[in-house]
């Protein structure tokens, strides 16, 4: 029996620890380490830490059958590489509060996939929630503000919500029959392997990992090594939000899970103003405000 209460909690706890995730990222690629590389060393130590902890609860729960394989390999490279991936390309060409805000158009393709392909009855209350969270995120980004949009840099994050989706519809899918850490530990596996194609590990900076660095902002006086960071980037902003996410959907839909993660950008807004002194203006607040409306009327759809 689902449990809504417990399933929007934990996409709430995940939501914050990606916004949180999203500050401590910036910094470590304040050292001079790309995007990609950092998403590798991300997906290589989930991947190791999700196989331990399956191994250490119920090492039975990472036996697959060959017809598995196929929609683990599928979920793995298309729904955690190919997120990070299209995001990444979006933000070279795009700020990125509006790469945020056009991925996060994923959890409207959620909802009108479960409508005209699943015929799964989508209450009133999501789509008004959708529309509030939409809205509130185009305040956060200002977009009368004359932004300049590069078209292609459109394209990457219009793909961005397209395979975010297909990570919510994915996971909603698996964990009716596999626990949510062996499904991750797998999509990990999947992804590190289709990382390790792209960029192999014999190129890896190590030097710049071992470097020491400044934390920026309001914590500049504080020092850290980049493979700390970056261990934090593996464990708190992949590890535990991930499997707090595909946990969630055994209680709660995928649509209502992907409203309910709009709270990331509110999230990463805060903590970048808080931590790395970015500006935070009336408009955003007012933003942050409407997407939080969305999300709780979201919840009250039950």
């Amino acid at each position: 029996m689902r449990r809504p209460l417990v399933g929007y909690g934990m996409v709430v706890a995940a939501a914050t620890l990606f916004g949180v995730n999203g500050a401590v990222a910036k910094v470590a690629l304040g050292s001079g380490l790309s995007s990609l590389r950092l998403t590798e060393a991300r997906s290589l130590g989930a991947c190791a830490g999700l196989t331990l902890l399956a191994l250490a609860r119920r090492p039975a729960s990472l036996r697959v059958s060959r017809g598995e394989l196929p929609r683990l390999a599928l979920f793995g490279v298309c729904g955690v590489a190919f997120v990070q991936l299209f995001y990444f390309l979006a933000i070279h060409r795009l700020e990125i509060g509006i790469a945020l805000l056009i991925q996060y158009l994923g959890p409207l393709f959620v909802a009108i996939w479960a409508r005209t392909v699943g015929h799964e009855h989508v209450r009133r209350r999501i789509w008004a929630a959708l529309a509030l969270s939409l809205a509130g995120l185009t305040l956060m980004v200002q977009l009368w503000n004359g932004v300049s949009l590069d078209g292609l840099g459109v394209a990457y994050a219009l793909v961005a919500a397209v395979v975010y989706a297909s990570y919510l519809l994915l996971a909603e899918r698996e964990v009716a029959t596999r626990d949510p850490v062996s499904l991750l530990a797998w999509g990990f596996f999947f992804a590190t392997v289709f990382w390790t194609v792209v960029q192999p590990w014999w190129s890896f900076p190590a030097g710049t990992v071992a470097r020491t660095v400044p934390l920026q902002g309001q914590l500049a006086s504080w020092h850290l090594p980049v493979w700390a960071l970056v261990l934090w980037v593996v464990v708190l902003g992949s590890i535990v939000p991930f499997s707090l996410i595909v946990g969630a959907l055994r209680h709660i839909s995928a649509t209502r899970a992907g409203v309910t993660a709009m709270l990331e950008p509110v999230v990463a807004t805060v903590i970048a103003w808080a931590w790395l002194r970015e500006s935070l203006t009336a408009p955003q607040l007012a933003g942050a405000a409407v997407v939080l409306a969305g999300i709780l009327l979201a919840q009250t759809a039950r």
